[in-house]
């Protein structure tokens, strides 16, 4: 049985990780689906609009890999990958250090710490010594 403090955090780690699945869903649905602002977005940000599917393809099978618990450590290491990818894209492109530069960064903190919580794997690995 779970102390009440353990279940907390796991409900913390629940609704942290749900957040991110939910925005990030809706990110590569756009993206999939080829809507008028996600092509807008994408060449705004230098980007071919041709490359939008591609783009989404990868972000909807790294979500999927965060999404089944078996291989969510990888899943969001995959995502972080892909959000460095757009924190650097933002940075080259000069645009607002809190609203675009690290809103990648605000995703993957919103993943893992939702996955730290949920996951003793991700817990033994931080907290190893070496």
């Amino acid at each position: 049985m779970m102390s009440s403090k353990a279940s907390t955090s796991v409900i913390v780690g629940r609704v942290l990780s749900g957040l991110a699945i939910a925005a990030l869903t809706l990110d590569a649905s756009m993206k999939l689906i080829g809507t008028k602002e996600a092509i807008d977005g994408t060449v705004q940000l230098g980007y071919a609009a041709n490359l939008l599917l591609p783009l989404g393809l990868i972000q909807a099978t790294c979500l999927v890999l965060y999404v089944i618990p078996r291989t969510s450590p990888i899943g969001a290491v995959l995502l972080t990958g892909y959000f460095g990818g757009a924190v650097a894209t933002h940075l080259r492109l000069g645009n607002p250090l809190f609203t675009h530069i690290l809103s990648g960064v605000w995703v993957c903190v919103f993943l893992w710490g939702g996955l730290y919580p949920r996951d003793a794997r991700v817990r033994a690995l931080v907290q190893s010594e070496g």
